[in-house]
Order: structure tokens, then C-alpha cells, then sequence
């Protein structure tokens, strides 16, 4: 049997686990999910579709792309669906690298851009993010080079939730040649309040054509179990990628319930204003405790706590799983997703207990 070294030299997908068994009502802060849950009106859509789950689903997803096309002011044949935005991640490294080429991305961004480049043989070119925690757009336009092939930009940045303006995202992309693909991940964009926060979707109106714009149901719309992603782009990208993926890729559930979702305005108010308390309740206490949280607009904070894997595992013992970034390329720091105001009550209090002793340890 012979495998293929890029493959077999990547780590394993392993969800996090604790050294003993998790403690009775284990509270996962760990997936940036929806403290709120799914949308109601997509949990009803879902329910009905369960009637036709014995028939194939439309496999272009012709429903959901004529809404997520209307919803953005753009044609269907500029939108694509996926099974979850990694799988969009993987159908662009299997649509652009050969062996060599060429992936630029930030280091301390979406640990997929790096696995799936390599998992494809690619060469992963990681530009350290600036000391603020966001991208170093300068640093990643003179990364590229003739065999460079795709560009990332996460904004907002998972793990950091750091943003980048409209001027400067519009400076960098005029730099970019048009040999290499900009693909600008938007999985948090609705959680943005910035209000120079760049419209991408205009770059597309106007014409661009090396851009791709990766978006997703799993965060806002509380649909993370659904693995139902989507993307923007040219014609001409969107029709090569469904080349690309394998047909019926999203299954009908998740085709009627990101329909459903998308008509579902109270369910993103309340997803959205119950973030907008929690980041304030994150900001204060995390202060309160010495820390100094990374400015966030998603629905998540990531803070520098000094020793990421010990503060984690003191969390966990606790109940509370957390996601320790220092892998990511983000040093000594964990990523807490926004939970309902009892569990982040709850870690809150935890957290003030581990922090002491993780010292202490240290």
C-alpha cells in the first residue's frame, strides 16, 4: 500500500479531548456555534423536508442559490453551495494547486487554508499577523510570487476576530495580479460593526474576477450541524468549481433549512444582540480578571492568557471547553466562544479560578 506523503504527513481530524471523562454537563465554548440555537423558521423547513428524505436533493441547489443570489444582488450563476465552507476550501486547493504551487495566508488564521494546501501538496506561505492581531495585507501581497495560486484573507480573522477597513483591503487588492484567486473568508461578516467594514460583494458587481467570497450558515443562523457553506464569485470560477465538487454535496435537509434561514431577520436581530451583550460582558470581565482580550466583532474572544494548554485543561476540569490557539499560530492564547448568559457566567467564574493557578504552575 502506498500513501501519499502529503496526506499521510497531515495530523489527524481529532475533536478535543479531556485527559479523564468530561464532567456531567460539559459546556463546549469551542465552535464559535450559536448559543441561541438554530433558526425556528429553519428548524420548521427541515422538519417538512424530512417528508422527502427518501428522494435525492436537487443537486445545484437551484432554490438556495436563487436566494442567496438575490440576497446579495448578483446572478445564480455567480453562487455555489457546499457542505460546509471547508469543503469550499478543499474544492479550491483540488481546483487550483498542483504539486508546488502555491497558498499565501495569514499565520494565526482558519487552520484549514494551511491543511487543506498541503493535503494537496501545495506550498503553505504563512505571513505572520501584525501585532495588533490582524492581517498584514502588505506582507501577504509580497508574498506572492509566479506560483503562487490562491490568496486568504479571513475578516473577521478566526481565531482572533480582528477586522480590516475598506480602504486598506481595497489598496491591497490592487496589488494582487491576476494569476492568483483572492479568497476572502466572510464566515463572521454579519457579526461586523465596523462601519468601514469592505463590501466584497461590490468588487464582484464591479467586475472582479479573482475574488471568491466563502460564507456559511453555521454561525449567525445557528445551522452548524448542516455543514452547509456558500460562495460568491465570477461566472466563470463558479462554474470550474462545479467541476470540481461531487453531485448532491448538500443534502436536502440543509437545502431547506439555509432557505428558511435566510427569511429568518428576528432570529439574526436576537443572534446578533445577544453578541453584542456578551462581547460587552467579555470585555469587562476578562479586563477585570488582568487579561487583555483581542478586539473582537464575532461571536467569539480570544485573549492571551500565557500558557493556552494549561489555562484549557484547568477549563476543562471545570466543564468548560475552550479552544487553545497557540497551534494556530496565535501564542499563548485561547478562543472563547460567546455562550447563553448562564454558561458564560459560569466559565467566567472558572476562568478566575484557573487563571491563578495556571500562574502558579507556570
Amino acid at each position: 500500500m502506498q500513501f501519499k506523503d502529503s496526506i499521510r504527513q497531515l495530523p489527524a481530524y481529532k475533536p478535543a479531548r479531556l485527559t479523564a471523562a468530561p464532567p456531567p454537563n460539559f459546556v463546549k465554548l469551542s465552535s464559535n456555534e450559536n448559543p441561541l440555537g438554530a433558526s425556528p423558521l429553519a428548524v420548521a423547513a427541515m422538519h417538512a423536508a424530512l417528508e422527502r428524505a427518501h428522494s435525492y436533493p436537487d443537486s445545484s441547489a437551484v432554490q438556495l442559490r436563487e436566494a442567496l443570489a438575490q440576497h446579495a444582488g448578483l446572478s445564480p450563476e455567480m453562487v455555489i453551495c457546499s457542505n460546509g465552507s471547508d469543503e469550499l476550501i478543499l474544492h479550491l486547493s483540488i481546483g487550483f494547486l498542483d504539486v508546488g504551487d502555491a497558498a499565501v495566508m495569514a499565520e494565526g488564521t482558519f487552520i484549514s487554508y494551511l491543511l487543506r494546501t498541503r493535503e494537496l501538496g501545495g506550498t503553505a506561505v504563512r505571513v505572520p499577523l501584525r501585532p495588533d492581531y490582524t492581517h498584514d495585507l502588505a506582507g501577504l501581497a509580497a508574498a506572492i510570487t509566479p506560483r503562487t495560486r490562491l490568496l486568504y484573507v479571513c475578516n473577521p480573522n478566526n481565531p482572533t476576530g480582528t477586522t480590516l477597513g475598506a480602504a486598506e483591503v481595497q489598496a491591497f487588492l490592487a496589488h494582487i495580479p491576476e494569476h492568483v484567486l483572492v479568497v476572502m473568508d466572510e464566515a463572521y461578516f454579519e457579526y461586523a460593526t465596523r462601519p468601514d467594514f469592505p463590501d466584497m460583494v461590490a468588487e464582484l458587481r464591479n467586475g472582479r474576477t479573482n475574488l471568491i467570497i466563502l460564507r456559511t450558515f453555521a454561525k449567525i443562523h445557528g445551522l452548524a450541524g448542516l455543514r452547509l457553506g456558500y460562495a460568491y464569485a465570477d461566472r466563470a470560477i463558479i462554474d470550474y468549481l462545479h467541476r470540481v465538487r461531487p453531485p448532491f454535496n448538500v443534502n436536502a435537509i440543509a437545502q431547506a433549512g439555509g432557505l428558511a434561514a435566510l427569511a429568518d431577520t428576528a432570529h439574526i436581530e436576537r443572534t446578533l444582540a445577544h453578541t453584542a451583550a456578551s462581547r460587552n460582558l467579555f470585555q469587562q470581565e476578562l479586563r477585570a480578571l488582568g487579561l487583555e482580550p483581542i478586539p473582537s466583532e464575532t461571536n467569539f474572544v480570544a485573549v492571551h492568557v500565557g500558557d493556552d494548554l494549561a489555562v484549557a485543561e484547568g477549563l476543562a476540569q471545570r466543564g468548560y471547553g475552550i479552544t487553545p490557539i497557540s497551534s494556530w499560530g496565535v501564542p499563548g492564547c485561547i478562543r472563547i466562544s460567546y455562550g447563553t448568559p448562564e454558561q458564560n457566567a459560569g466559565f467566567l467564574a472558572a476562568l478566575a479560578e484557573v487563571m491563578p493557578a495556571a500562574a502558579v504552575a507556570s
